[in-house]
């Protein structure tokens, strides 16, 4: 099932993923789940709250943050579809340690980011024994 983001949600999050490098930056994808697509309709912004030397390779959103976003989306609604996280100077790809965090039927989005800027964003679904990832098309 692909993933319809637009291209403004898309800059929102290479914006985040530029201006907190070197560390990961962290949000969540919010919208509606129509059947055979994801819509996403806005994308929010979260700080990441893992200890300070570790968010160059990890991210953590506060769970009173994520409640107030889950609120937010059920005022408007709409669902958290996924979150978001970026990647410094790395793949796009999901790590064992976003594995053993993730939840299935979310989209995890990654955006591999250097210092020379966002350089690929992927998205991916955990699979429903947890052994892994699939790849989730992204369309505009």
């Amino acid at each position: 099932m692909p993933l319809k983001i637009g291209a403004g949600d898309v800059g929102h999050i290479h914006d985040h993923a530029k201006e907190t490098y070197p560390e990961e930056c962290s949000g969540v994808i919010v919208g509606m789940d129509v059947g055979e697509m994801k819509i996403v309709v806005d994308v929010w912004r979260a700080e990441n709250t893992f200890e300070e030397d570790e968010r160059g390779h990890r991210f953590l959103i506060d769970p009173k943050e994520y409640i107030a976003f889950e609120k937010r989306a059920g005022e408007r609604d709409m669902d958290i579809l996924g979150v978001y996280h970026s990647h410094p100077d790395h793949p796009a790809k999901p790590s064992d340690y976003d594995c053993e965090h993730a939840w299935p039927g979310w989209s995890y989005v990654i955006a591999s980011v250097s210092e020379n800027g966002v350089e690929d964003m992927r998205s991916w679904l955990l699979k429903d024994d947890r052994s892994g990832y699939k790849d989730e098309p992204i369309v505009g």
